[in-house]
């Protein structure tokens, strides 16, 4: 039974990533920094959880004694664009607030856990990374350079675990996907349909859609992808 580590994996995308290793018969742990939050999806999931802030490098070392010995599967999912928690940018220092905000909830947190767990990766380990259609000019500002940063960022980790484990590091970009807390409710019908229009397939993705392609990124059959971009958006985006 292999032990897999969903960082933020109480709602949306990152609970059906985690749902889908439960009902494979996995080991999760999901973690974020909601507790109450986390504990309900836990115990809805058959779940371990440990609440941490992981873009925070004092948290994170905190909380190493509560999660697993050994990690099969680590799911980078948390993240989110900040700008829509926060007011406009003024000044120069509320821009650059702004910009630390979103590299450090969607790059750092991936960053420091990945490397507070990396002495703990198994023999042929899989780390996934969770980027977005953002990444590639469809704006976003920060958000999407974040997410930027991380595809970078993940080209260089699966070079570092592939040597040392035989272990892979891959990302998932989704595109529009429904049924998450990501848009703050402020995603209306036209804002819908005009990304709808912008897919091959004329739908949104779901939660689902996105946790399917980690489960096979996570499987043995997947042995010999890493370092890759895994474009899951009907097509608004074509990775070529």
């Amino acid at each position: 039974m292999r032990e897999v580590v969903v960082t933020g994996g109480a709602t949306g995308i990152g609970y059906a990533i985690a749902r889908e290793f439960t009902q494979t018969g996995h080991r999760v742990t999901i973690t974020g920094r909601r507790e109450h939050v986390l504990k309900d999806a836990a115990q809805r999931l058959g779940a371990r959880y440990v609440a941490f802030d992981a873009a925070d490098p004092v948290a994170v070392e905190g909380a190493l004694p509560l999660l697993p010995e050994t990690v099969h599967v680590l799911v980078n999912n948390a993240g989110g664009n900040t700008d829509l928690d926060r007011e406009a940018a003024g000044d120069l220092a509320s821009v650059a607030e702004a910009w630390r905000a979103n590299l450090e909830a969607n790059l750092l947190s991936a960053v420091l856990v990945t490397t507070a767990l990396l002495p703990r990766l198994g023999d042929r380990a899989r780390i996934v990374n969770l980027g977005s259609i953002a990444a590639r000019g469809t704006g976003s500002g920060s958000y999407g350079a974040a997410k930027a940063a991380l595809e970078s960022w993940t080209a260089d980790l699966a070079a570092e675990v592939g040597r040392r484990r035989d272990a892979t590091a891959n990302l998932v970009a989704p595109g529009l996907v429904v049924d998450t807390e990501f848009f703050r409710g402020r995603l209306d019908d036209e804002g819908v349909r005009r990304r709808v229009e912008a897919t091959r397939n004329g739908r949104a993705g779901t939660p689902q859609d996105i946790a399917s392609t980690v489960a096979f990124l996570a499987s043995p059959a997947a042995g010999h992808i890493t370092g890759q971009v895994i474009h899951v958006n009907g097509g608004a985006h074509l990775g070529r």
